[in-house]
């Protein structure tokens, strides 16, 4: 196998042609024996970039030259050629390699990469530092073109164009990102995709050229006139009118093809755009019939007992149904129509359901937009992924105080795909803008409650956020009813320490319960339900009886809902012990969702423990 003798991307330039291609099978099948049968992970666009990555790898020389990822969905053979090898069989596990780019798993890692849209803002940085320091390298950045969708990679474009920098942008065409992609962008390049007569006569000057004396030089010469060629085909070519020389579309699975391809551009300078065509779960015929399925794969465990609901599925089924009563709302979605559980919405209201692409801020001020017109909008966005529209919830949304629903999926700690993707900061830059109203369900019951309040709130923005996942398999009984704005929920009463927890940690707060009462601790433990306006009344109260207090958030502590209870305690001159438990200051990495909850001490054990100290600490008797 020619894969065991890939330790870096220096061997795989000893390899013909021929056995490139063997070793892009051999990746394939890799990829496919790990991911489907091991570790799960991002599975289909992997299997479209094994050509493209070793024709990128066998042109360049990384880590001199510069090779920069968007995101990571498409670099598990870039990770296979560099030194990863042995420790693939570890990707997205628990101390073993990240789903996706971190410059400190290796120098070939050139910039970190979690979310879409990015690489060529850094590989520009990276182009202009170069040029500043009197270094000579290669700057490469592999773009796919549902990352394109996003308005960042356009400010890049167009000031690497106007600076006129060395830089290479690769676009990774295979017709989708997660989803299918939208919009005019997509259009037009699938207008180049499918129009063959540029492709042919580029293909017939080469072959006639290549059997002249001094081909190769004509060749290179033929480029200018195909330049010319590109105009008269397609009219105008917006990826030179932003200052790049564009060269394609070529087949992205023919190496002989992106090699000589690669080796050409090496030889220009300036900004080029290098134009290929892959096909999204190459090699796999099932992810190739349905790559939308297959973008990422999860390891079914053989007898593995039913699992309750997942979060999503039931705020999508929910909002459809809330629908079919309420002519005002409006599905609105980043590329994730799946993710977020909106495709029973867009089956059932097409009209009213939109897929904006990889584009957030747009997302947030068109919503906006439909607010001021007495729509009601619902903006269903990873809650890592609306940080990338703060200033426009902020400015756009809640300055002019409109009702818009921000239902924030995967929010917590999201498991495997780790530190980029946790959503633990909303809670803490939600609270503190003004006109904001913030709450989180206990379960996914709650959920269609909290929806149906979101919806029927008129005063102006309110976001709820729930986690990634299975709910906990509660019954969902009887229709979606509104809940009141800033009411918490008693669910048990003790005299010794107030257990106060908002969203996925009300269950592990009641386990906690029950574990202290066995030693003779009593409990209250209260759903706070929302984290902006608090319930000051229901809290003041259960600390008044109990004198103790213990504050649970599945979200980053600083800022967050602890802080919002100690600033109420603080105003109100109440002076008790308090515990603040959610994560601690720093990124949490990739892990199963139970064992980050017990690394950030907030699963029921912790609580317990840290309850039982605060209880032990205020009798004077001494912790065991």
């Amino acid at each position: 196998m020619y894969l065991e003798q890939i330790n870096s991307p220096q061997d795989l330039k000893r390899l013909t042609i021929p056995q490139l291609e063997v070793l892009a099978q051999e990746i394939r099948q890799t990829i496919i024996e790990t991911v489907i049968g091991k570790t799960g992970g991002h599975f289909a666009p992997n299997l479209g970039t094994v050509e493209l990555t070793l024709a990128l790898h066998y042109v360049f020389d990384s880590p001199r030259d510069k090779i920069v990822w968007d995101v990571g969905h498409q670099a598990y053979p870039h990770k296979l050629v560099t030194g990863r090898r042995d420790r693939f069989h570890t990707i997205r596990q628990e101390g073993g390699l990240s789903g996706f780019l971190q410059r400190e798993e290796s120098e070939h890692d050139i910039f970190g990469a979690g979310h879409a849209s990015t690489s060529i803002s850094a590989a520009l940085g990276i182009a202009v530092a170069g040029q500043l320091k009197g270094e000579r390298f290669h700057t490469v950045a592999v773009i796919g073109d549902g990352a394109l969708t996003g308005g960042m990679a356009y400010e890049a474009l167009n000031n690497a164009g106007s600076l006129q920098v060395p830089l290479i942008v690769v676009l990774n065409d295979n017709e989708m990102s997660i989803a299918p992609n939208v919009g005019g962008l997509a259009k037009y390049l699938s207008r180049i995709r499918a129009n063959t007569r540029y492709r042919q006569a580029k293909a017939e000057i080469e072959r006639l050229l290549r059997r002249l004396p001094q081909g190769d030089l004509l060749l290179n010469l033929s480029y200018r006139f195909l330049d010319g060629l590109k105009e008269a085909v397609y009219h105008t070519m917006i990826w030179e009118e932003l200052g790049f020389t564009y060269i394609g579309p070529i087949d992205g699975h023919n190496l002989r093809e992106l090699i000589e391809t690669f080796q050409l551009v090496k030889q220009i300078d300036g900004p080029v755009f290098v134009h290929t065509l892959t096909v999204k779960g190459k090699g796999y015929q099932p992810a190739e019939d349905d790559p939308f399925k297959h973008h990422s794969a999860a390891v079914k465990v053989p007898g593995a007992p039913p699992t309750p609901p997942r979060y999503q599925d039931v705020f999508g089924e929910t909002l459809t149904q809330l629908a079919y009563h309420d002519p005002r709302i409006v599905a609105i979605t980043a590329a994730m129509p799946d993710g977020t559980g909106l495709l029973p919405f867009a089956k059932a209201h097409p009209e009213r359901f939109f897929d904006v692409g990889i584009a957030e801020q747009h997302a947030v001020t068109f919503a906006a937009g439909l607010a001021t017109q007495g729509m009601r909008p619902v903006a269903a966005i990873y809650s890592t992924f609306l940080q990338r529209a703060y200033d426009q919830v902020i400015h756009d949304v809640c300055i002019q105080r409109l009702p818009v629903v921000f239902a924030l999926d995967r929010a917590g700690l999201v498991g495997e795909d780790g530190r980029t993707h946790h959503g633990v900061f909303d809670f803490a830059y939600l609270r503190c803008l003004p006109n904001m109203v913030v709450m989180a369900p206990k379960d996914e019951d709650e959920l269609r409650h909290m929806l149906k309040t979101a919806i029927d709130y008129e005063a102006g923005p309110i976001a709820l956020r729930y986690p990634r996942g299975s709910g906990v398999g509660v019954p969902l009984l009887g229709d979606p009813h509104s809940l009141p704005i800033g009411r918490g929920e008693l669910l048990r009463e003790g005299r010794d320490v107030t257990l106060l927890a908002i969203g996925s940690t009300v269950l592990p707060a009641e386990r906690a319960a029950d574990i202290l009462a066995e030693e003779g601790i009593e409990a209250t433990v209260i759903n706070a339900r929302f984290v902006k306006p608090l319930d000051r009344t229901l809290i003041l109260d259960a600390i008044r009886e109990t004198g103790l207090l213990v504050t649970i958030e599945e979200a980053q502590a600083a800022g967050g809902f602890g802080s919002a209870v100690l600033e109420l305690l603080a105003n109100e001159g109440t002076q008790i012990p308090v515990r603040v438990l959610g994560l601690a200051d720093r990124f949490y990495d990739h892990a199963s969702q139970s064992s980050l909850r017990k690394q950030a001490g907030i699963d029921a054990e912790s609580i317990a423990r840290q309850a039982r100290a605060l209880v032990r600490q205020a009798r004077h008797t001494p912790v065991s």
